[in-house]
């Protein structure tokens, strides 16, 4: 499941990087989040959890969501990461899409919006019976891990990747990026 989550074509790998943006990028623009994706991920490694680098240079969790999300200990000091670096890096906006068919995403949605408007971030959170095809299909930089959306997005920025390297520096990395070389 590690390897399979990892890898990546040699064409994928080069395309992901052509439409890579880097943080300099954001300044005065929306970021459409791949909510579950990036929390998710995040969640895990300030908990300490490993979290697997692929042949692209994203991170991803081990688990993931599937069915069901629930907030854990680490779900707002990773809201406040984010609401840091966003701002940081002058990002104008966060447009959060989360599946809406993942039990508590309504909890959810709710719980980001209270965080936001009590810190005076600038998101907006919406519910998406399917949020890759929404995220894979917008014109607007994306914030994603996921492949499905990475190989059809016009812009992304590898979010969840800058975030570990930058605040959180003691993840727990297992780096798969060089599987061809083994």
């Amino acid at each position: 499941m590690a390897i399979m989550r990892c890898a990546c074509s040699d064409r994928g790998v080069a395309r992901r990087r052509e439409h890579e943006v880097t943080p300099g990028a954001l300044r005065g623009q929306v970021v459409w989040l791949d909510g579950y994706n990036v929390l998710t991920i995040l969640e895990a490694a300030y908990a300490g959890g490993i979290i697997l680098v692929g042949r692209d240079g994203c991170c991803r969790d081990i688990l993931g969501v599937h069915r069901r999300y629930r907030k854990v200990e680490e779900t707002f000091p990773v809201l406040a990461l984010l609401g840091r670096l966003t701002t940081a890096w002058g990002v104008t906006g966060l447009r959060w899409c989360l599946d809406q068919p993942v039990s508590n995403s309504g909890r959810l949605k709710a719980l980001l919006g209270e965080a936001a408007a009590a810190a005076g971030w600038n998101w907006e959170i919406e519910l998406a019976l399917n949020a890759d095809r929404v995220l894979a299909q917008s014109r607007e930089i994306v914030a994603s891990s996921d492949a499905a959306i990475l190989d059809r997005c016009e812009r992304w920025v590898n979010l969840a990747r800058l975030a570990i390297t930058i605040e959180i520096p003691q993840a727990r990395l297992l780096d798969l990026s060089n599987l061809t070389k083994m």
